[in-house]
């Protein structure tokens, strides 16, 4: 594969092309198995992970935009930001509608008693 900087762009040669896109469509069926098999009491640990992995990747696109030097390399750094900033902030929209599911609503009693026991108790005994 043999690449070369021309002005602000990075040239490859088409054989290179072919390979970053057979990898890309990999990561995608890869990443699509991945997601699918996680079970639903993981999702949120793992957001939790993965907004921590896209604040690094929001740093490092502040650092690229911050070291740009033509308005190409301006313009994709800005929209680097944007794009990581908006995944943080929906990830972090997720992972609190999801931990709202397990708190428990006012004058809701359920969950807060001994168990079976305290429903067979109010049933008239062990059955």
């Amino acid at each position: 594969m043999t690449s070369f900087l021309s002005g602000d762009i990075l040239i490859v040669s088409g054989t290179g092309i072919l390979e970053f896109l057979t990898i890309f469509i990999l990561a995608i069926f890869v990443g699509n198995e991945v997601v699918a098999r996680v079970p639903s009491i993981l999702h949120t640990p793992l957001m939790s992970g993965s907004n921590a992995i896209h604040g690094i990747v929001l740093v490092g696109a502040m650092i690229v935009m911050g070291t740009a030097t033509g308005t190409a390399q301006q313009i994709l750094g800005f929209f680097a930001v944007l794009l990581a900033t908006l995944n943080i902030v929906g990830g972090f929209t997720v992972t609190d509608r999801m931990l709202e599911m397990f708190k428990s609503k006012p004058g809701d009693t359920a969950g807060k008693g001994k168990g079976r026991a305290k429903d067979a108790d109010a049933e008239g005994g062990a059955k």
